[in-house]
């Protein structure tokens, strides 16, 4: 392992997950932690998220080689002038956000002087805080890594390295490919699950108490993803705008068409559809990127 001493700003979900999986998966690398919450930092004591917990941002970076941002996308900015002072020269900063172009020219423009190779581990669940993180969050889950142009070779491969360290499966991308991707494979899916769960909040016709009582399984799946941290999201939406506005126009084009379907009763144009997006379904289930079981392998009494 390239990276001797490893340094986690945030220590939420992400964070607290790095934290653990290091100590379990990468024998002898030290970790440091900072969060600006001081009941987070006292809880991530507790749960030993890191090796030190600091009370101190610039504290946190001192000797690291890694420093790796798991904050909020809003928060990038701030938290790189906070750690500016105790950052080593060689030190690579790393991220885990959502969103890469508007994240890499964030720190770029608050770390003029350092390597900034921006990376998003494409793992997660809707809990979030010190006590939602577990070391095998990272097992045969995606990490992308994407380097900004000119980034040292060396310093990638080592970033690379690390998140496989972690249990990973790493590529690489452009950052604002990545973006485009990600606005359709995640940051949608949570636009409408946010969207449709308030939607059966407001309805007139139908109680709030019926909407939680008769919830079937796939309005139950929609409020998984909107139980997610608003904070992080707001900021991811914020962030990728562009990005997530060219792929919802794409959406409600198709949205526009079932509808129109359905209104026209279309079945041919509704089966080939669901026929198409089944296939889709079990695709990710064969590269191992979802439970086959029924259920999604829930356990149920």
């Amino acid at each position: 392992m390239s990276f001797a001493r490893v340094a986690i700003i945030g220590l939420g979900l992400i964070g607290g997950s790095i934290g653990l999986a290091v100590r379990d998966e990468l024998s002898g690398v030290t970790t440091s932690g900072f969060d600006a919450d001081p009941a987070v930092r006292e809880r991530a004591r507790e749960r030993k998220l890191a090796d030190e917990i600091h009370d101190d941002a610039a504290e946190a970076v001192t000797g690291a080689d890694l420093v790796i941002l798991c904050v909020p996308v809003g928060a990038m900015g701030a938290a790189a002038k906070a750690i500016l002072p105790g950052l080593s020269p060689d030190a690579v900063i790393s991220d885990v956000g959502s969103s890469k172009r508007s994240i890499l020219q964030t720190l770029q423009a608050a770390l003029p002087e350092h390597t900034i190779i921006p990376a998003h581990p494409v793992a997660g669940t809707e809990h979030s805080g010190p006590d939602a993180g577990f070391s095998t969050l990272f097992h045969q889950r995606w990490c992308i890594v994407t380097p900004p142009e000119g980034a040292p070779e060396d310093k990638i491969a080592a970033l690379v390295d690390f998140w496989e360290g972690l249990g990973a499966m790493v590529e690489t991308m452009d950052p604002e490919h990545h973006d485009k991707v990600l606005a359709v494979t995640s940051h949608i899916p949570h636009l409408i699950a946010y969207t449709i769960v308030g939607t059966a909040s407001d309805l007139e016709t139908v109680t709030r108490s019926e909407v939680i009582k008769y919830s079937a399984g796939g309005f139950r799946d929609f409020t998984r993803i909107a139980a997610s941290d608003p904070t992080m999201w707001r900021d991811v939406f914020l962030n990728n705008k562009d990005a997530v506005l060219e792929m919802l126009d794409s959406f409600l084009t198709d949205l526009a068409l079932m509808r129109e379907a359905i209104r026209a009763g279309d079945g041919e144009m509704m089966h080939d559809t669901f026929s198409r997006t089944r296939a889709i379904r079990r695709s990710i289930v064969a590269l191992g990127q979802d439970d086959p079981r029924p259920d999604f392998g829930r356990e149920h009494e």
